[in-house]
């Protein structure tokens, strides 16, 4: 049974996330505390909120220095929506501020043309690659999203999924072992499940062949 550290920052739906994951049968921690954390095979970053607040709560918390280290080690880490953001160099929200850098890129407002933001709802994830992320969901599979910003990686080649909110947006992203969602699966019903299923599956094959 995988052991997967939730990093609770202040700002997430984290209880949903830790059900979510005891679903499907990983062994989930809601911590703040870096050396409960480092014990972990894998790391959540979840948040809901905006983006300088959250950095300041993680710099605060030192979970910053944490997350470094982790991936470093090739522990993987799921970012879930402004987790997700948060993972990337920089946003512009709330006039601009660094992010945690483990992924080249920035964070944009939508660019949804005459339709409503934040987005929320269903949409379907188009799949770019191959990813032990994603197997077993079908390609236009509905995740639920809310959000009003979206990623905009420098690397072209991370890019896991895209969807569409007026214009298309990047949904998810796999550089192993930095994997993030701009969705959230906790409440995707089966799809989101699934797909945590198979982050639980990623770390515990991580920890097999250490």
């Amino acid at each position: 049974m995988s052991r997967i550290a939730i990093l609770d920052y202040g700002m997430g739906n984290l209880r949903s996330v830790e059900k979510a994951l005891e679903r499907v049968g990983a062994e989930p921690t809601l911590t703040s505390d870096a050396a409960e954390a480092r014990s972990a095979d894998g790391i959540v970053l979840p948040g809901v909120g905006a983006f300088p607040k959250a950095m300041e709560r993680i710099r605060e918390l030192g979970l910053d220095e944490l997350i470094a280290e982790r991936i470093d080690a090739g522990v993987p880490i799921l970012g879930i929506c402004l987790g997700f953001q948060l993972l990337f160099e920089r946003s512009s929200e709330l006039g601009g501020g660094a992010g945690l850098g483990a992924l080249a890129g920035s964070v944009e407002p939508l660019r949804a043309g005459e339709l409503k933001v934040p987005h929320i709802g269903w949409s379907p994830a188009r799949w770019h690659k191959v990813s032990r992320l994603t197997a077993g969901l079908a390609d236009d599979e509905p995740f639920y999203f809310v959000h009003s910003f979206a990623p905009a990686p420098a690397e072209p080649d991370d890019v896991l999924a895209t969807a569409t909110h007026g214009e298309p947006f990047v949904a998810a992203i796999d550089r192993d072992p930095v994997f993030g969602v701009q969705f959230h699966p906790e409440k995707s019903s089966t799809a989101g499940l699934r797909l945590l299923a198979n982050f639980t599956g990623v770390c515990a094959a991580v920890t097999a062949a250490a």
